[in-house]
């Protein structure tokens, strides 16, 4: 029987870190569920057809963190039939044995409604803009007004609006470090496989 972590939360709140920790700490596969986005986003062209022709090469892409290549993801990820087109992938590596871990913006509320433990991970737009700013430098006033709008852009879409699942456990990370938030984490998955 497979075990399902859904991890969802804004842009640069800390999930990809934390999800990676735990699939580590529990032996589970690992997917960022934003790299499809960001590749379908990079390809260019149709995003239709760019979401049902995407490759594992394309998910290896050495410019996907890109800011511009976040902004992509966030510009295709509200179009209906690129999430549809990705949506099975999510699923059926979900069902994996002995567990995956998915992070993303819609995986605990709609992408894998059923997963065992669901975690939002979200921090203040200002820390986490601040972090992006420190991973990629830049202006940092138009890191934050880009985080902003695309933290409107993605809890405003019509399909999959992030938000936190109705039954997750938030985890804000604003004022906690990374080990802080990670023994979170765990504490949660470990009482869920404990039951």
């Amino acid at each position: 029987m497979s075990f399902t972590v859904a991890i969802d939360g804004p842009a640069a709140a800390g999930k990809g870190t934390i999800s990676r920790a735990v699939a580590a700490e529990f032996g589970f596969a690992h997917l960022d569920t934003g790299l499809l986005y960001r590749a379908v986003g990079a390809k260019g062209g149709d995003p239709v057809q760019a979401a049902l022709t995407l490759t594992p090469q394309d998910l290896a892409r050495d410019d996907l963190r890109s800011m511009a290549a976040g902004q992509a993801a966030s510009r295709v990820a509200v179009i209906p039939e690129v999430r549809a087109a990705l949506t099975a992938f999510q699923r059926r590596f979900a069902a994996q044995e002995p567990g995956a871990v998915l992070d993303g913006r819609d995986i605990g509320t709609v992408i894998c409604p059923g997963a065992e433990v669901k975690l939002y991970v979200t921090a203040s737009a200002e820390v986490r803009a601040h972090r992006r700013w420190l991973e990629l430098g830049g202006d940092a006033a138009r890191v934050l007004a880009e985080v902003r709008e695309r933290d409107d852009r993605d809890m405003n879409r019509a399909e999959a609006p992030l938000r936190p699942a109705e039954d997750a456990v938030v985890i804000d990370t604003s004022e906690l470090d990374i080990d802080q938030a990670v023994a979170l984490a765990f504490e949660v998955i470990r009482q869920r496989l404990s039951n």
